[in-house]
């Protein structure tokens, strides 16, 4: 279950990504914020997940 957890924390990241990108090919802070803030939020909860905590 850990691995899955694990594998949508790097979906997030990946989205994230995504979302920055096109945030800048569009000129929209918005999403550029959006996209920031799902990359923050999947990396602080790919790493509780793999620490263990709750």
């Amino acid at each position: 279950m850990r691995y899955v957890l694990t594998a949508v924390a790097i979906l997030g990241v990946a989205l994230g990504i995504a979302g920055i990108a096109h945030g800048e090919a569009d000129d929209s802070p918005g999403l550029q914020l959006l996209g920031v803030v799902l990359v923050i939020g999947a990396v602080v909860f790919g790493i509780r997940n793999l620490r263990g905590g709750s």
